[in-house]
């Protein structure tokens, strides 16, 4: 039920509620998140946990989703995208993209600090990870490469992801019937010819992993009234090789 006026002109979206043009938003109460539940050193083995139970639950269709967001320096100016988590490993969390062209790698090449927001609607949980950001090798890169069907690793030799696409001059300009999409389908083009008849396609340079090594991890469990359980791993200094992690309840 419309708890607010519609009315407001100098508003075009107020206080929405699902599928409510208005309303109060729904409480969070499928859970309670306490220290016990919690891995007490590892926050890569309580995130394993996490990630587990949302693969297996059905409620998640993609629970590797996460939104990657970097900052480019001086600017300080921030950018956000949505990838998807495709490695996990004891040294941190690693996603595949383009380094060449694209914002987020103009960014890290300023700021190698990078976050991570994975968010689980139907358990009422979030993750959140900041972190240092470090490109995998280009054999390790090759290994996760190698799995991607061939018109993926066709594409990302073909993008120059990022870069304006402009329409193509002549008939298709004059037409209005190109509204760049040509530019990148003639790229495709030449990288199928490139690599016709060649099945071990090399992954590309400008391609590959990205590492976020943690140096903090928050998990998030919804409650009502928004008074949210938040528990976050701080990394300590190491001592002997051994990585020791703080673990703090926030007010939500």
């Amino acid at each position: 039920m419309a708890l607010h006026s519609a009315s407001m002109a100098s508003k075009l979206i107020f206080a929405p509620a699902g599928q409510e043009a208005h309303g109060q938003a729904g409480q969070f109460t499928k859970g309670v998140l306490t220290r016990s539940d919690l891995d007490q050193t590892s926050p890569i083995r309580q995130f394993h946990n996490w990630f587990a139970t949302a693969q297996q639950s059905s409620l998640i269709p993609h629970p590797e989703t996460c939104c990657l967001s970097t900052a480019s320096l001086p600017s300080g100016r921030v950018s956000s995208r949505i990838v998807y988590l495709k490695e996990l490993d004891a040294e941190g969390f690693v996603i595949y993209s383009n380094f060449g062209t694209s914002k987020k790698a103009m960014d890290l090449a300023t700021n190698s600090w990078a976050s991570l927001t994975f968010w689980w609607e139907n358990l009422e949980r979030q993750v959140r990870v900041e972190g240092q950001a470090t490109r995998l090798t280009r054999e390790e890169s090759q290994k996760y490469f190698d799995t991607r069907v061939r018109g993926s690793r066709i594409g990302a030799w073909s993008s120059r992801q990022s870069q304006v696409l402009s329409p193509t001059k002549g008939d298709a300009d004059r037409d209005g019937d190109d509204d760049g999409r040509k530019q990148l389908d003639k790229w495709v083009e030449e990288t199928e010819k490139r690599f016709d008849g060649v099945e071990n396609i090399p992954v590309p340079d400008f391609w590959g992993g990205l590492r976020i090594v943690p140096e903090s991890v928050e998990f998030w469990q919804g409650r009502q009234n928004r008074l949210h359980d938040r528990f976050v791993y701080e990394k300590k200094n190491t001592t002997e090789n051994v990585q020791e992690w703080s673990l703090e309840r926030l007010s939500p």
